[in-house]
């Protein structure tokens, strides 16, 4: 993937725009949406990401999860695993956050052009690949074809799930849904198992296809090596590389992937740029 430059942003990348909430959305036992009215612009690329904070307490970096050409608000979707997502979870309507950014390289969404494309998506990576489908959508009649698939661990852990469902019912997408397990009680009527599954008997072609994964690191270490099998180019294999993200901008280190940071150089790579450098799925 050619090298693109991030969205530009303030001269001041520590500076923060003021966002108020306007609705907490649960999606699972676990995942809320925080959506948000912006006090500035803040526009950005599907793929690229934004530092949220909680007024002195800390920030986190998350990709936004609402399409990009909505303007009036922000849509973030939020897993609670550590201190500032708790914090977020606890946030009601009319509290306050801080938002810096945009960050990073999206996808070059013009190198899709005319290929086929397949998206997979896994547990709360349905947050970001939210964002990249709407864009997608907009582009339709510039693809050869728009397949999706995703896969959760149970059904109640699907996100936006009503609106998943209306996805279904276009006539211009491929999608499969499918969990790891199920219940009787759940009443879930798609395919059963990881979603590595669910890529078998796809009739495309691969040489002129372009692989996206995002999703938690196993998942998309085992949908790689499915594409691979299936025959798309490492170079058309898009993965969203998020893990250990912290100040966005270069200065921590956190999130070095060999000689690049995700922060800057990423998060989105494609697999031919990262594969050689040891422990990108740790």
């Amino acid at each position: 993937m050619k090298r693109m430059s991030s969205s530009p942003i303030s001269d001041n990348p520590y500076r923060s725009i003021r966002a108020e909430v306007q609705r907490v959305i649960p999606e699972t036992p676990t995942i809320k949406t925080i959506r948000m009215k912006l006090t500035e612009d803040l526009p950005f690329r599907p793929g690229q990401f934004i530092e949220m904070s909680i007024p002195g307490s800390g920030e986190a970096p998350f990709t936004p999860s609402s399409p990009c050409y909505q303007k009036e608000h922000m849509d973030v979707t939020v897993m609670k695993v550590g201190k500032v997502t708790e914090l977020i979870h606890r946030l009601e309507p009319g509290d306050t956050v801080g938002l810096r950014g945009p960050f990073g390289r999206g996808y070059p969404l013009d190198d899709f052009a005319g290929k086929e494309v397949l998206v997979v998506g896994g547990g709360v990576g349905f947050a970001p690949l939210r964002t990249l489908m709407y864009s997608l959508f907009e582009m339709r009649d510039r693809l050869a074809r728009l397949i999706y698939r995703g896969g959760c661990r149970c059904p109640e852990e699907l996100l936006y799930t009503d609106e998943i469902k209306g996805w279904g019912d276009r006539p211009d997408l491929d999608m499969v849904l499918c969990v790891d397990a199920c219940t009787l009680e759940d009443r879930w009527d798609g395919p059963v198992g990881v979603v590595t599954t669910v890529l078998d008997g796809i009739d495309f072609n691969p040489r002129n296809a372009v692989g996206v994964a995002c999703g938690p690191p196993i998942m998309m270490k085992f949908t790689t090596y499915k594409f691979q099998e299936l025959g798309i180019p490492d170079e058309n294999i898009y993965l969203s590389m998020e893990k250990n993200m912290s100040c966005g901008i270069g200065k921590c280190g956190h999130c070095r992937i060999g000689s690049y940071y995700c922060c800057k150089d990423g998060p989105v790579f494609t697999y031919a740029e990262i594969k050689d450098f040891p422990g990108i799925w740790d």
